[in-house]
């Protein structure tokens, strides 16, 4: 199974294909593309550690929750994401321990702003050889 994630196209917002070995993974990849549509990749280093636990109704719900969640930390703190580990993942909870750094004008180079993560489309499932997901942002 591969790894990473494609962009898709849509009209008025833009959306990610998200691909994983398991779930922890798949949830790892999203956080990171997320990051990586917002700015260019932030190194792994010092920086704000929290931990962050997530419920959901199935794994959609999820991941829209998760994306939400993170996306809080730009959008609400003006942090970036730099490192995620999943400490635990099931079908309705997460629980991860995510590193964040300060925006800073002068190192970091935003590429979009995202405005919410939503529902359209969402779609996580298991496939031959890994997990897939797809998510829609609003821009």
């Amino acid at each position: 199974m591969r790894q990473g994630f494609r962009l898709l196209d849509h009209t008025a917002d833009f959306g990610l294909e998200i691909y994983g070995a398991d779930p922890a993974a798949l949830f790892t990849q999203a956080a990171e593309a997320l990051f990586e549509m917002i700015t260019d990749p932030v190194p792994p280093g010092r920086g704000h550690e929290r931990r962050i636990e997530i419920e959901g109704a199935d794994w959609p719900d999820l991941l829209v929750n998760w994306l939400r969640e993170l996306l809080y930390l730009w959008n609400g703190e003006g942090e970036l994401l730099c490192e995620v580990a999943i400490a635990s993942i099931s079908e309705n909870r997460l629980q991860a321990l995510v590193t964040s750094v300060p925006y800073d004008a002068q190192r970091h180079n935003i590429r979009n702003e995202i405005k919410a993560v939503t529902y359209h489309q969402v779609d996580v499932g298991q496939q031959e050889g890994g997990w897939v997901a797809r998510v829609y942002f609003d821009v």
